[in-house]
């Protein structure tokens, strides 16, 4: 980093594995690593000798946080490559009483100059796929550096070696009941006994053709999508090697029930201590709950790989913002600093994207911001995707980010919680906590990421305004994406109905993804200290909590699919589309949003000819009958989209002119050297 604050260029020759937690704790943090210092030397090593076969996370063992990440493939700038087409259940974020269905947003920000990343920032060196790195900087607060005693030590050669001892892997124990069927124990959030959703974890020793049966014994939500057909994710390292197939849908046989054994048989408090005084709002209750299924692997000797949802790590996304800093068009508009340091030591990063003011156009103070944060509870890794989805288009060439670029500051904050992301936690962070429900807390020192984050969305409100801020989360128990907003009806009665215009817009964009029967305005008292909650009240009208099933969609062609990557990152590029359009000056858009909003007061006021509120089928119907309208356009945005498909069209073409073919020799003699691919040509299919 020079003198001015900007971010150097990567060292290529001098890569460094990031330290996840600093070893001397800055002073406003040290009451923090004292505290967490004590459990976990309360906590210890568990050493089970009793079972025929047990394989401990590291972050259970040792406490440990990671930050080089084994996760899968990378390619370029991606994290992770993907070819399966579905994909991705829906995260829940549970309360304590199963009324309230959603997860909100984290907000703060940091007051004064905020600094600039460092230019040590990590650069992932491990494999393509996602196998265990030697390299890892295992740590935490007060824990210990040592390489874990425990080890998977199967007791007869066809037994399967279970590993998660890297980057947000979290099983606890893998006990063997028979040779071809496993129990799997996962461990809970750092410091809390429950909270047990999320899984990640490796798989070795395979053999093909033979049925296993896998049950993750100790989940804690009571319902599930897995009970609606959703499927659990696979890696397999050498499908990839062979066929360039990455994560895909896998298990047969699939069955989610409550166990009749409330202990499961395995005792987690010599792990964690629960806080006397948790309030979280997520189930909580003596129950436990199995997920079972069948898996048949491919080959012998594979490493495979299962997931409850697409993997999206920390070093995935520090690989992904060194790749924006080092093109040098996307630096001009893009500026990376860092918001603040989690209780790990961690960076905690925060993205800035505008044009450049020029003289012509000064008009940089004009400019409201957009603040868009994710990833607060570290097992909902769709929003990761969906935020991945929306840095592409927002810091692409298209007409729209464009014109996006010169009407907004965008701050986009891509991980709240990367200790929790990176110790294999499902909704907490180190302090146990929901950070989504810590908004209106006061403690810095204890949670630096969401007071930050509001200390900075109060900053921008005094200087520049803030338009619209939202905060992407996964679902676990519901389908397709949807949004949870504010309603304006008590609080600006005239306002009434405008936080529901950009929904609908956005229903009306995606709609073979996004569901506004879904969508709910409705401020409840539990959720007061959400992130969404509390920007609201700060005054922004356009306060939101976007919801992404785990599993897939039920609206139209897409009914009955899972969610790909691919999917989560459509709906980021569909959510800046709809921004334009909703706030777009042309006198053509502003008819438009003065249509939906008198439609929407059309569907409010609809009832049947006896006086009653209108059942659910009529007003979907109305809904749809909506989607049916066109969306207007302008003649630049006309005329860009022409230039936009052209430019795919030839690209299409491209690739498909370099379309590589293997021919047999037998079958063509007369080529000097067939076996090797070649170029595709029509014309390559005759010879004089």
């Amino acid at each position: 980093m020079n003198d001015a604050g900007e971010i150097l260029p990567y060292d290529e020759e001098n890569q460094t594995v990031h330290q996840v937690v600093e070893e001397s704790p800055t002073p406003d943090r040290e009451l923090v690593a004292m505290h967490l210092r004590k459990q976990a030397s309360a906590g210890g090593a568990s050493s089970e000798g009793n079972v025929q076969q047990q394989v401990e996370s590291s972050a259970v063992c040792d406490r440990e946080a990671v930050s080089s990440s084994p996760d899968s493939d990378r390619d370029g700038c991606q994290p992770l490559r993907h070819v399966d087409s579905t994909s991705s259940t829906n995260n829940d974020n549970n309360n304590n009483n199963n009324n309230s269905d959603e997860s909100d947003d984290s907000d703060g920000e940091q007051t004064g100059s905020s600094p600039a990343v460092p230019a040590s920032m990590t650069k992932t060196t491990t494999n393509r796929t996602p196998d265990l790195c030697p390299q890892f900087s295992r740590s935490t607060v007060g824990g210990s550096k040592a390489q874990p005693a425990a080890h998977p030590t199967p007791l007869d050669p066809d037994d399967l070696v279970f590993e998660s001892r890297f980057e947000s892997g979290n099983l606890g124990r893998a006990i063997k009941i028979t040779p071809t069927y496993y129990e799997l124990y996962l461990r809970p959030d750092m410091y809390t006994n429950r909270h047990t959703q999320w899984f990640y974890f490796q798989v070795k020793n395979t053999k093909a053709k033979v049925v296993y049966r896998f049950s993750i014994i100790n989940l804690t939500k009571p319902d599930s999508l897995y009970k609606e057909g959703m499927r659990p994710l696979m890696y397999s390292t050498m499908d990839a090697e062979c066929n360039q197939v990455g994560w895909r849908r896998c298990g047969d046989n699939i069955a989610y029930f409550r166990n009749e054994d409330n202990s499961n048989g395995y005792n987690y408090s010599h792990y964690h201590h629960r806080p006397a005084d948790d309030d979280e709002d997520e189930y909580i209750g003596t129950s436990s709950f199995t997920l079972s299924f069948n898996i048949e692997f491919k080959y012998d000797g594979d490493t495979v790989y299962f997931a409850h949802s697409y993997p999206y790590t920390y070093s995935d996304l520090q690989d992904y913002l060194m790749c924006i800093q080092r093109n040098p068009v996307k630096s001009k508009f893009c500026k990376l600093r860092l918001l603040c340091r989690s209780l790990a030591g961690n960076n905690v990063y925060y993205l800035t994207v505008t044009a450049p003011t020029t003289h012509e156009d000064d008009n940089q103070k004009k400019k409201k911001a957009v603040i868009i944060t994710a990833r607060v509870h570290p097992g909902e890794s769709p929003s990761s995707w969906m935020m991945k989805g929306l840095m592409d288009f927002i810091t692409g060439d298209s007409y729209v980010a464009k014109k996006l670029r010169h009407k907004f500051i965008f701050k986009l904050v891509p991980m709240l919680n990367p200790d929790g992301v990176i110790v294999g936690n499902t909704r907490s962070s180190l302090t146990g906590r929901d950070l989504n429900r810590q908004y209106r807390t006061v403690i810095r020192e204890t949670y630096p990421s969401i007071w930050n984050t509001k200390a900075m969305i109060r900053r921008l409100m005094e200087d520049c305004g803030v338009a619209m801020y939202c905060d992407m989360h996964a679902h676990s128990r519901k389908h397709n994406v949807f949004i949870y907003g504010c309603e304006n009806l008590k609080r600006h009665p005239d306002r009434r109905l405008l936080e529901q215009v950009f929904p609908l817009m956005l229903h009306k964009n995606v709609a073979d993804k996004f569901s506004f029967e879904n969508c709910k305005f409705k401020v409840q008292k539990n959720k007061e200290g959400t992130g969404r909650i509390v920007v609201w009240v700060l005054g922004v009208t356009n306060s939101y909590t976007l919801e992404a099933s785990f599993g897939g969609s039920t609206m139209g062609g897409r009914a009955g699919t899972h969610f790909s990557t691919a999917d989560y990152e459509h709906i980021g590029r569909a959510y800046c589309e709809t921004l334009m359009d909703y706030y777009d000056d042309n006198p053509i858009k502003r008819g438009y949003r003065q249509l939906v909003r008198k439609y929407l007061w059309y569907i409010l006021h609809l009832h049947n000819p006896d006086g009653s509120p209108p059942s659910e089928g009529a007003i979907n119907m109305k809904l749809r009958q909506f989607t049916r309208i066109p969306v207007p356009r302008t003649a630049d945005e006309m005329e860009a989209q022409r230039e936009e498909r052209k430019q795919e069209d030839l690209e299409r073409l491209e690739k498909r002119r370099k379309l590589s073919v293997t021919r047999p020799c037998s079958y063509y003699p007369l080529r000097e050297k067939p076996e090797k691919p070649f170029l595709f040509n029509w014309r390559n299919w005759f010879w004089p």
